[in-house]
């Protein structure tokens, strides 16, 4: 597991997707964090233009540069959505953020070949390297 980890964070890309209101989102927290160990992040909520002054983009499908690893925080059904996203972009490897899973989110990411670390906070994981 500890390898798998290691793997997801040497990547340089990193597509955040959760709720931005204010800095005491989850997801908000990930992106300040990436952001700080100099990550290229780019934020995805359909409600917002901008966070951390880069920009928000409305779906996975908008963004123009590649991206590594999308962190998804976002209750399961919407997790589904993000999923063929990435599908349609190519990306392989997403890491579930705690409370984002449900079996057709497995099944998905199994039947897809979108490797995912899931129950394992990004943060945590992150601030230990």
């Amino acid at each position: 597991m500890q390898g798998l980890i290691n793997d997801f964070l040497a990547q340089k890309r990193f597509a955040v997707v959760g709720s931005f209101k204010d800095d005491s989102k989850f997801a908000y927290k990930i992106v300040k964090m990436l952001i700080k160990k100099g990550y290229e992040v780019f934020p995805v909520n359909p409600n917002l233009s901008e966070v951390e002054g880069r920009t928000c983009y409305k779906s996975i499908d908008d963004i123009s540069h590649s991206v590594d690893v999308v962190s998804v925080v976002t209750p399961p059904s919407v997790t589904e959505k993000i999923l063929k996203q990435c599908l349609r972009k190519g990306i392989k490897k997403v890491w579930l953020q705690p409370g984002t899973e449900s079996f057709a989110v497995f099944k998905f990411c199994r039947d897809n070949g979108i490797q995912t670390l899931d129950n394992i906070c990004l943060i945590e994981e992150s601030f230990n390297k």
